[in-house]
């Protein structure tokens, strides 16, 4: 069974960073891709980036590109976010998801596995 789970969130000031990590477990993830999400009080869960875990691509919502970097660690089965120059609506819980095959999808319904989440709170 697939189980992802997130970790490093937590309150920072503007201007400040944070690291997630995704670690997922339960099957070889070779031919998947992971995304990360975010969903802030009242509003839709919104796309924030996501990896092919073979050869490590990668693909970004626009307003993340710059500030937000997705990577991978295969060793570790760890797929982390880096959060750079964070602004107060960031704040949100970011989820990690993850769909089999290799092509990049931003809808939430098009992944198959989720994580708990874990909160962001950015204050101004």
């Amino acid at each position: 069974q697939v189980q992802l789970v997130e970790s490093g969130g937590g309150l920072v000031q503007a201007g400040g960073s944070l690291r997630l990590s995704c670690a997922a477990s339960g099957r070889t993830f070779s031919s998947y891709v992971i995304g990360w999400f975010r969903q802030a009080p009242e509003k839709e869960r919104e796309f924030v980036a996501a990896i092919r875990w073979s050869g490590g691509s990668t693909y970004y919502a626009d307003p993340m590109k710059g500030r937000f970097t997705i990577s991978r660690d295969n060793a570790k089965n760890t797929v982390y976010l880096q959060m750079n120059s964070l602004k107060p609506e960031d704040t949100a819980v970011y989820s990690c998801a993850a769909r089999s095959g290799n092509l990049f999808y931003s809808a939430p319904g098009s992944y198959d596995y989720w994580g708990q989440g874990t909160q962001v709170t950015v204050s101004s």
